[in-house]
Formats: structure tokens, sequence, C-alpha cells
């Protein structure tokens, strides 16, 4: 049985362990705020999750990663695969796997975790790249790996990530528009009849939910495409959107 650490027990870390230990696997956690995961066995620190563990999962955010991996690495067991799953830029990517060395994975997840679970898809890279792919697969997350290289994962993510919140943001103003006319029903049910329900509640709730996270990622959009030779248009103005969103939330 493969043994799991989840550093970070949010929304999407906690349905991730949760999903993990009733796929079969022995899962512990840790996070400072929130101790009760069903089937995960929380620890008093981050060391102690990761000290026998064979995967290790840090879903804390991108301004923790590398605390989170300074915190544990005297603890990591030989031979044990250290994945970051937060969306983050390549270049804090590349930093990590510079400090936790061969057994570093740079993971993206693309789609809505809370919802989805272990099955999200992912992109991976990175030196343990495979081997993370190969410990998760089998339990129920599709993993597509891109390349040995830390920070293509990330990249990847993150110029998905221009569409996906440009699409919100699109969705988000056209709506505004359609509200101070008097007509967001007759617009609401014209979008989802093109992207569907589905989506386009998950646009609308997502951007409002987490506004603010999604502002740090399109900051990362905007340096990632500007250091590709690509003015970020669109990538600026969903962000603009975003912050703007989070100021009235």
């Amino acid at each position: 049985m493969i043994a799991f650490a989840v550093l970070g027990l949010g929304e999407a870390g906690a349905r991730i362990a949760a999903d993990l230990a009733q796929a079969g696997a022995e899962v512990r956690g840790y996070d400072p705020v929130r101790t009760i995961v069903p089937g995960v066995a929380h620890t008093v620190d981050a060391g102690a999750a990761v000290a026998e563990s064979d995967v290790v999962l840090c879903l804390t955010s991108a301004a923790a990663a590398r605390r989170a991996a300074e915190a544990v690495l005297p603890r990591l067991t030989p031979g044990a695969v250290y994945a970051d799953l937060n969306t983050a830029a390549p270049a804090l990517k590349r930093e990590l796997a510079a400090l936790v060395g061969a057994r570093f994975a740079d993971v993206a997840l693309l789609g809505p975790v809370p919802t989805r679970g272990l099955a999200t898809p992912a992109v991976a890279s990175g030196p343990a790249a495979a081997a993370f792919a190969a410990a998760v697969a089998p339990l129920g997350m599709p993993v597509e790996v891109v390349s040995e290289i830390p920070g293509d994962a990330a990249a990847l993510k993150l110029l998905r990530s221009v569409f996906m919140k440009g699409l919100a943001a699109a969705a988000l103003e056209s709506l505004d528009g359609a509200a101070a006319a008097g007509h967001a029903d007759w617009l609401e049910g014209q979008l989802a009849g093109v992207i569907g329900p589905a989506m386009l509640e998950r646009l609308l709730e997502g951007s409002r939910r987490h506004a603010e996270r999604r502002v740090d990622e399109m900051d990362a959009a905007c340096d990632l495409l500007v250091s590709l030779g690509v003015e970020p248009r669109i990538a600026a103005a969903s962000r603009a959107v975003l912050a703007d969103l989070g100021d009235l939330e």
C-alpha cells in the first residue's frame, strides 16, 4: 500500500486526501487550521506527515509552497516523491525542483477539484513526474506526463488559464451589462445554451469564490506571456475583472 502525505487540507487538498483514503491508500495530512478529513490521519506538524510517506502532495498555496518544502525536506524518506500541485509560476516550480532534487514533480490540476476530486485530470513534469503518475493513476487520477523539465506543467496550466479566466471574465461582464439592461435571465439562458449550464455556473461561482487567488494566477500568466513575447491583453483584462470582483466580495 502506498502511503501519501497531503500538506494543506483546504478545499482541494481535503477532497483529494479523502478520495485517496477511500481508494485504499494510507493518508496522513497536515494543515494548521483544518484537522478533520474522513479517512485521513492528521499529524501534529508537516514533518510528521511526510516521515514515512512514499508520495507527498503539497496543496498549500503558491505563496506557502517554498516554506512547506523547506519544512519537510529533512524528513522525506529516501525515494519519496514530492509533488507540488499548487498553481504557480514556472519559475517557482524550478526553484522548488532545485531545492528538492530528483524527487520533485511539478503537477498542474486541470479542472474543478472540489467537484471532481481525485478524478481531476493533471499534467506533470519534472524528474519525478513519471513516478508521480505511476502512484496516482491506479487510484483514479488521469495524469499526462509532458516532460522531465520542472515548470513545464505549470506553464501549460497558466496558458490554459488565459482562455478559461478570459471566458469567465467575458461571461461576468456580459451578464453585468444584461442585468443593467434588465435582461439578465435571458442572457444567462443564452450563455448556458452555448457552453452548458454546469460550465457557466463553474465560471461564475468559481470567479466569485476564488477571485483573490485567481488574481495571483493571472499575474503569473501575464508574466509568462511577456516572457514568451506575447502581449497579455486578455490575461491582463481578466486579472482586472477578477481584482474588481475581489474588491466587491
